[in-house]
């Protein structure tokens, strides 16, 4: 096949397609389109693809939240590195806690739900192998949140666009977080003697350190493995005048409810809450569950989003009239097959060679880090262990907030590892996590780091992972 000059790209016919715009940019070869597999979708993307100097790979890039905007940040940072990439807003413009677009508009909820990116990869990969008169070599897909939601639909639904995809704190099973956020909300809100506002998140971010840092060894403010603490917020309770240091019994109820998790009418947990640890963290439950003031926190425009516009396609619905038996199950019967990503059977996306690598923050306050471990658990209940092992990794981070960010080292990179594995057939192991002056080990879960008992404390050579 022969290759074809940027600017030619303009007349190339995909279906479904409209090519807006081929440009030769300095560097790259920048390609722009509205793919449209329905009447009612308009799914914009693009693809950048290196001029000279291209790896042979071809990267796709996820959305935060419900989308609606592509990630130049990404394209940029990915073509530098010689790779050819693509991006899609997921089928709207919009900010990523707004969901108005999708009222009355299902065919771009399925769009955002999973088609967009399915498509985007296809186009994409038609365009470079267009352009460069050769298809990629390796196809890969790395996000996080939502983008974590999004690569996990790739390797569930469309095991052939990728041949290794890394979902980070992936918002896998959408309905039961959002059902989460509401029920959170209402145990904040519903009594405003209930709310627990910014300033009491020290106390509580301390009496979950002095419960739970020490355990794994080494007190660095930094808890290993909450999994492991059993962190009981009692003893916060106001004893005398209600300060910044303690917190009244409605306000400690309401902490109990953001640990505890989903639960139905019987009580029986539905989804896991946050784990102990970064409360008070800058992108921690300031911003994402209690927010600055009532109304105000992140998953308070997510959960009301998401509930008025997709679920009861209802602008006025109130949060206060949650009830989560009932609303659960309008919100799965309607989307749960739209939305979420928690199907465990990765067989056809093993069974071609696919490799999968997960992650996620301890201290995230926006996805509950377990959620992660029950999807993980979920893989290896349904192939076995064995199976799982040689084509899925999970690795938690101590410290890290959503996505990034926290008291933990939260800087490190997973895309070498993967490539190594698909490309080369070398499985990873520990991965070296960086940041605040230190060094920390990933461990491949269950497994976690052990302080070996001699040696600086922020050196990773001086952890070994075990169980």
């Amino acid at each position: 096949m022969a290759a074809t000059p940027c600017e030619k790209l303009a007349d190339l016919k995909l279906a479904d397609t409209s090519i807006t715009a081929a440009q030769a940019m300095p560097s790259y070869c920048r390609v722009t389109g509205v793919i449209a597999p329905t009447s009612d979708s308009h799914i914009e993307f693009e693809v950048w693809m290196p001029a000279s100097g291209w790896n042979g790979k071809f990267q796709g890039l996820g959305n935060g939240g419900f989308g609606g905007a592509i990630d130049n940040a990404g394209l940029k940072t990915a073509v530098a590195r010689g790779y050819a990439v693509a991006a899609t807003d997921t089928g709207h413009r919009a900010g990523g806690t707004d969901a108005a677009w999708a009222l009355d508009h299902p065919q771009k909820v399925i769009d955002w739900g999973y088609r967009a990116i399915h498509e985007t990869a296809g186009k994409g990969k038609a365009i470079v192998t267009a352009y460069y008169g050769s298809a990629p070599k390796r196809s890969y897909f790395h996000s996080c949140s939502n983008g974590g939601r999004q690569a996990l639909m790739e390797a569930q639904r469309y095991p052939a666009d990728y041949d290794g995809i890394i979902a980070g704190a992936p918002a896998a099973d959408w309905t039961h977080l959002f059902a989460l956020a509401v029920s959170n909300l209402r145990a904040l809100l519903d009594d405003p003697g209930s709310y627990i506002p910014a300033a009491k998140l020290n106390a509580i971010q301390s009496a979950a350190l002095a419960a739970c840092d020490a355990r794994d060894g080494v007190q660095d403010g930094v808890i290993e493995n909450p999994a492991q603490c059993s962190f009981d917020p009692a003893a916060l309770l106001c004893k005398e005048a209600e300060s910044d240091a303690c917190l009244t019994a409605p306000q400690l109820a309401a902490l109990k409810q953001l640990y505890g998790g989903l639960r139905n009418g019987k009580r029986e947990r539905l989804y896991p809450g946050y784990s102990p640890g970064g409360e008070a963290e800058q992108g921690g439950w300031a911003a994402w569950i209690t927010g600055a003031a009532p109304e105000r926190s992140l998953m308070f425009s997510f959960g009301t989003q998401y509930y008025r516009n997709m679920v009861f396609e209802n602008a006025a619905w109130d949060y206060h009239t949650f009830n989560v038996d009932r609303d659960l199950k309008a919100s799965e019967q309607k989307l749960g097959a739209i939305v979420n990503a928690t199907d465990p059977d990765l067989k056809k996306f093993r069974d071609r060679g696919g490799k999968l690598i997960l992650y996620h923050g301890w201290s995230d306050a926006a996805i509950p880090a377990q959620a992660t471990i029950d999807y993980y658990q979920s893989v290896v209940k349904k192939l076995g262990a064995r199976e799982t092992g040689q084509f899925v990794r999970l690795y938690m981070v101590p410290g890290m907030e959503h996505c990034g960010g926290g008291s933990g080292c939260t800087d490190f990179d997973f895309q070498a590892p993967i490539e190594a594995w698909v490309e080369q057939t070398k499985a990873p192991a520990e991965v070296i996590a960086r940041g605040k002056g230190r060094t920390h080990p990933l461990c491949p879960y269950p497994q976690v780091a052990h302080y070996k008992g001699s040696g600086s404390t922020d050196d990773a050579a001086n952890f070994v992972c075990g169980k």
